[in-house]
C-alpha cells in the first residue's frame, strides 16, 4: 500500500471484490475504510479469501517469504500476479513453489510512476504462460494503460530491471552533460529546450530535469534506494547473459554512492545533486 502500490489497489477495489493486507496494518485498514476493500490481518487471510493475489513489495526476497510463509492455503487454480519490479531469478522461484499446490504466477512489473497509478494508465509487463496471462490480463486491466506479454516467467521482471537501468543511465549522463554546459555558461533552459528539440532528448530531458531539477522541486515518487536495486538486476542479468556492461556498471556506482551520501529516502532524481556536488555547480 506505497506510493504506487495504493493507487493500484483503489483502482482494483472499484473492478473487483478486494481483500487488503499491508505490514503496516495502519495502512490495510484506512484504505478499507475508505474503500469497499476489506482489511485483512495476515497474507494467509488474503490467500484463503481471494482467488487472484496481486503482489507490490520492495524486492522479490519478500515476495518469496509471503509464498513460503502462506504454504499450504495455496490452491489449485489460485494465481499470484506479482507487480513488484523483482528479479528473474526470484520469479522463477516463486512460480515453481506456487506450481506445487497448482497455483499459477505471473510476474507484472509496471511503468508510469505515481501518476499513471493514479490515473490508471499503467504500462504492464506480464511474463508467464497461458492462461494465467489471460487471467492476469483480467486483474491488471484497472490500473493499466498499455498490457503486454513479454515471455515466460521472468521475461518481465527482466524487461523492467533493463528499462530502470536505462532511467538510470538517462539521468546520469543529462546530469554530467548539463552541469558541464552550465559551467561553460549556457543557462540550464536554454540547454534543455535545444536538446528537447534534438537527437539527445530523452524522457529525463523532456519532463524530469524541467520539472525537478531546473526548479529546485525534488518530489519523492520514487526512491534512489529502489532505482539502485533495479540495476543491480539489470547488472545481474546482463552478467548471467554474457554481456558487456561499462556505461550501466558505471551508472550503477553512481547510484550506489548517491545512495549513501543521500539516505535510503531520498528520490531517484537527487541523483543529479550528488553529481551537481562533485562538479561544483547547479543546474539550474
Amino acid at each position: 500500500m506505497g506510493a504506487i502500490g495504493r493507487p493500484m489497489a483503489t483502482h482494483v477495489a472499484k473492478a473487483f471484490p478486494t481483500v487488503v493486507w499491508n505490514r503496516t496494518i495502519e495502512r490495510a485498514e484506512e484504505f478499507a475504510a475508505n474503500t469497499a476493500a476489506v482489511a485483512a490481518d495476515s497474507p494467509r487471510a488474503v490467500v484463503e479469501q481471494t482467488d487472484v493475489v496481486i503482489t507490490c513489495l520492495p524486492t522479490s526476497e519478500e515476495v518469496l517469504e509471503i509464498v513460503e510463509a502462506v504454504g499450504g492455503s495455496w490452491r489449485s487454480g489460485q494465481l499470484l500476479v506479482d507487480a513488484t519490479s523483482g528479479d528473474p531469478t526470484g520469479s522463477r522461484a516463486a512460480a515453481e513453489s506456487l506450481a506445487t499446490f497448482g497455483a499459477g504466477f505471473v510476474d507484472a512489473p509496471v511503468s508510469g510512476g505515481t501518476s499513471g497509478a493514479k490515473a490508471g494508465t499503467l504500462t504492464v509487463m506480464l511474463g508467464g504462460e497461458e492462461p494465467w496471462v489471460s487471467q492476469a490480463r483480467e486483474v491488471v486491466a484497472p490500473y493499466s494503460g498499455k498490457v503486454e506479454h513479454v515471455g515466460g516467467v521472468g521475461a518481465a521482471h527482466a524487461l523492467k530491471a533493463i528499462n530502470q537501468a536505462l532511467l538510470a543511465v538517462a539521468i546520469h549522463a543529462a546530469a554530467e552533460g548539463l552541469a558541464a554546459l552550465v559551467k561553460f555558461g549556457v543557462k540550464a533552459d536554454v540547454a534543455l529546450n535545444v536538446i528537447n528539440a534534438s537527437s539527445g532528448r530523452s524522457n529525463v530531458t523532456e519532463n524530469l530535469f524541467p520539472k525537478r531539477v531546473v526548479t529546485r522541486d525534488w518530489p519523492r515518487t520514487f526512491r534512489l534506494a529502489l532505482l539502485d536495486k533495479d540495476v543491480g538486476i539489470a547488472l545481474q542479468l546482463l552478467d548471467d547473459c554474457g554481456v558487456p556492461s561499462g556505461v550501466i556498471r558505471t551508472t550503477k556506482a553512481a547510484l550506489t554512492e548517491a545512495r549513501s551520501a543521500l539516505g535510503e529516502e531520498a528520490d531517484h532524481v537527487e541523483l543529479v545533486k550528488v553529481i551537481e556536488k562533485a562538479a561544483g555547480v547547479e543546474i539550474v
